[in-house]
């Protein structure tokens, strides 16, 4: 979340014969969930070549900040050095508020700056509207740790796997699910990636719909409740955490149903790519009996997401206390699901990693308000709003142009990121254009959700590129950083649908909302 981008994660299994192609069992599915260390990131920038020419930009844009007069290009070239800092790989909280830190001294005075540095960055993070991110952080942990993204990925099989395309439709429903509790989109990916691509490629997929079915079904991650993105959103429009989480419902199912359609209806005309040799019929071989019985124990995941949702839309609960009870909850999950496991050790380790999470999530937040500050005061914010009112366009060519910004930005920039340096100029055009609020951040999130696709920076597509040379994963097959552009291409053009779907259609995040406050 500190926005700097893994693009190696997991090891690589020695090679192994190719099992034939048939329909794992539930435990071998289950088996394949283990835990895989993370290799560290790659220096990105190597040699004294780039290191003189980066070090000389940054002497430019110093200089600029501190030679210009103007207010508005002092902060225009503070967001030049902000950008040039993020290329170097340094850490995106840092790369936000040094150059708004070095700004406001320089259109202001030491006075701000000392201001900015005390005040500002208690108040950022000593806000109730965040308290619930801690919780939701380690209630996703805590479920993550559980095992039951490989019980969910079973009832999901069972239940949908006649469908044309059936495993990859259980992929997406399962990531869906997955996502309700764990707010977490590479989470969700990285899950799903070891038990879904292998078991797709043995029933006879082409690796591209096996991969694309796999990165898409995390996508509604940062959608649908809880969600951290959401949360964040809501501190920087300033709307209400509650409402603003309980937007994301409509649009994370609109996600995940529009890609489940799309990959039936790729089964329907490509049924060889979907390992059929026909295109109706065949499919699914599972008993009522497994059916049923998969639901035995994803029912507490469903309980779980029922209070979660229930409570903040009834208004019974506070996203806060919706937040404290799915940890609770997700911690006797834990306890029961791997009571054979050292289910402590786990927890421990969850709540570390929640810790590191979230110091690193208010770091970044401190920095953006920080830099905010420095557009504020500037006039810079104020400025673009003004030329992009007095372009004459219409609220419709305006958020086809916000995200024609966002997809470029997500081939460079790491989504959290790309809110943070965007929102705050986007913010004042909002109540100019009729623009809700509440829509705006479900929107601007999926934007940011794409970006974590997109080439050549998209950091999924790493992550992804990076399992599937696990001999186990891809099953002796050949699969390139290539195939795995080749099957976002083959996704992307159902998000442009989705993004247009979203536009025309705002009522499907405002739905839900408007019956909270009714």
């Amino acid at each position: 979340m500190s926005g700097q981008q893994t693009k190696s994660q997991g090891v690589q299994a020695p090679a192994q014969e190719v099992p034939s192609l048939e329909v794992l069992s539930d435990s071998e599915i289950e088996a394949m969930t283990v835990t895989v260390e993370t290799v560290p990131d790659k220096p990105g920038l190597r040699g004294w070549v780039p290191t003189i020419v980066f070090g000389a930009l940054v002497v430019i844009a110093v200089a600029g900040i501190i030679l210009t007069e103007q207010k508005e290009m002092i902060a225009v070239w503070a967001v030049i050095l902000m950008l040039i800092l993020m290329f170097m790989k340094v850490p995106v909280a840092l790369a936000l508020a040094a150059p708004g830190l070095l700004g406001l001294y320089e259109v202001i005075g030491w006075r701000v700056v000392e201001t900015s540095m005390t005040t500002v960055t208690f108040q950022t993070v000593a806000s109730w509207s965040l308290s619930v991110l801690p919780m939701f952080i380690f209630m996703g942990l805590l479920l993550s740790s559980s095992g039951l993204t490989s019980k969910v990925y079973i009832a999901a099989r069972h239940w949908l796997g006649f469908l044309p395309g059936g495993l990859g439709v259980a992929t997406n429903t399962a990531g869906t699910a997955f996502a309700a509790v764990s707010g977490s989109t590479l989470g969700v990916t990285y899950a799903l990636s070891r038990i879904g691509i292998p078991e797709m490629l043995r029933a006879g997929y082409d690796k591209r719909v096996a991969i694309g079915s796999i990165m898409a079904a995390g996508l509604p991650g940062q959608l649908i409740p809880p969600s951290t993105f959401l949360v964040l959103v809501a501190g920087l429009l300033e709307t209400p955490v509650g409402p603003q989480l309980m937007a994301g419902i409509g649009p994370g199912f609109m996600v995940s149903i529009g890609f489940g359609l799309a990959i039936v209806v790729l089964g329907l005309i490509l049924p060889k790519w979907v390992g059929r040799t026909k295109r109706f019929g065949g499919g699914n071989t599972s008993t009522w009996a497994e059916r049923w019985s998969s639901l035995i124990w994803i029912w507490p995941l469903v309980v779980l997401i029922a209070v979660i949702f229930g409570g903040i839309f009834t208004g019974i609960l506070t996203a806060t206390e919706a937040g404290a009870i799915g940890a609770l909850g997700a911690l006797i999950i834990l306890l029961v699901a791997q009571r054979k496991a050292n289910p402590i050790k786990k927890v421990l380790e969850a709540g570390s990693n929640a810790i590191t999470s979230i110091g690193a999530i208010f770091f970044l937040l401190v920095g953006a308000h920080i830099l905010g500050q420095l557009l504020t005061v500037s006039g810079l914010g104020r400025m673009f709003a003004t030329v992009v009112a007095e372009s004459g366009l219409d609220r419709i060519q305006f958020l086809l142009l916000v995200a024609l910004i966002f997809l470029i930005l997500g081939m460079f920039m790491d989504p959290l990121a790309m809110l943070m340096l965007t929102l705050p100029f986007i913010i004042p055009m909002l109540p100019i254009l009729e623009i809700d609020v509440l829509w705006f951040g479900v929107f601007c999130v999926f934007l940011g959700e794409m970006a974590v696709l997109t080439p050549p920076v998209g950091m999924l597509s790493f992550v992804v590129h990076s399992l599937v040379q696990d001999k186990e994963v891809n099953l002796g097959q050949r699969i390139t950083l290539g195939d795995v552009f080749k099957s976002v291409g083959l996704m992307l053009p159902v998000a442009l649908v989705i993004i247009v779907l979203l536009i025309l259609f705002p009522e499907v995040a405002t739905f839900i909302p408007s019956l909270m406050a009714g």
